[in-house]
């Protein structure tokens, strides 16, 4: 039985590698994947999922009006060859589309793996994660540390003289020059 998983985690957990590795698996084992990953993060050009730790592959984009049904389905029967959807930066996605993954999953057999933040630099779920933590069938948090070496669960946002940042739009994308992983008690002291 097919399932949406989400997996996700703070900052510098090793997310986007984990979706490379997972691609990679079914690769070698003769299965197609289809990899998405959020148009507007450009940090490594548009269209790549990339990891901090150099390994970089070219995926789709999606945006808001990605509609991963119509992508997948054809007259309402699932397209023949792929068997996996992979989304990095899955906390970007819209409710409806986290619905649609649902319903590739559940309806069709389509197994969909979501990788992203659970929530942003103020500490509130991103739309499309708090869909997936509401709809996932498995859910894994993965782990990274803070620099007190308790577990990172917090993604902090800094400013040009590394000041935590508690204000602004919800998205902007940054790497480790914008944000810290950091523990609840860290990001609270700020």
């Amino acid at each position: 039985m097919a399932k949406l998983f989400f997996r996700y985690a703070a900052m510098n957990a090793g997310k986007s590698t984990a979706l490379l590795q997972v691609a990679h698996n079914y690769e070698e084992r003769g299965h197609q994947v289809r990899i998405f990953t959020a148009r507007l993060d450009d940090r490594y050009g548009s269209g790549y999922v990339t990891s901090r730790l150099g390994p970089q592959r070219v995926a789709e984009t999606f945006d808001a009006q990605t509609d991963f049904l119509a992508t997948f389905l054809e007259a309402g029967q699932l397209r023949p060859g792929v068997a996996c959807v992979l989304v990095d930066e899955a906390q970007f996605l819209s409710a409806t589309q986290v619905r649609a993954l649902h319903e590739l999953a559940h309806l069709h057999g389509l197994p969909a793996i979501c990788y992203g933040l659970r929530t942003d630099f103020r500490g509130e779920l991103f739309p499309g994660s708090a869909m997936l933590l509401a709809l996932a069938d498995e859910m894994d948090e993965m782990k990274t540390i803070c620099e007190c070496g308790r577990k990172a669960t917090m993604n902090m946002r800094l400013d040009a003289s590394m000041r935590r940042v508690t204000e602004g739009a919800q998205v902007e994308v940054g790497g480790n020059a914008r944000y810290r992983a950091v523990c609840g008690r860290c990001f609270r002291q700020g």
